[in-house]
């Protein structure tokens, strides 16, 4: 957790394989899982924004150590920043207009 914007964005790039200025937010965390980082472009430069937690740690749904990388969406990324549990969460059926 020592590196900042260019370090991480050298991560993305050499290690991901993907494109740090692309808009997407890229999260690090620890290996006690218990701090965070997090790493997006917004188009003039980079903004980072760094979480400790005093107690507890982050949950990642589906990671395993060969995993490389996963995709989250917006709501899975606010409640893994907020310490909700992402596991035993439910996604219920709305209604889609066949168009």
């Amino acid at each position: 957790m020592r590196k900042g914007f260019d370090g991480l964005s050298g991560l993305v790039q050499n290690t991901l394989g993907g494109n740090p200025c692309s808009g997407d937010v890229f999260i690090f965390i620890n290996r006690r899982r218990d701090k965070v980082k997090l790493l997006h472009w917004q188009g003039i430069g980079f903004t980072l924004y760094y979480k400790r937690l005093e107690q507890g740690t982050f949950e990642f749904p589906g990671y395993g150590p060969d995993a490389g990388s996963i995709v989250l969406g917006y709501a899975q990324t606010v409640m893994l920043i907020d310490g909700l549990s992402i596991k035993n969460i439910q996604k219920r059926k709305r209604y889609q207009p066949n168009l």
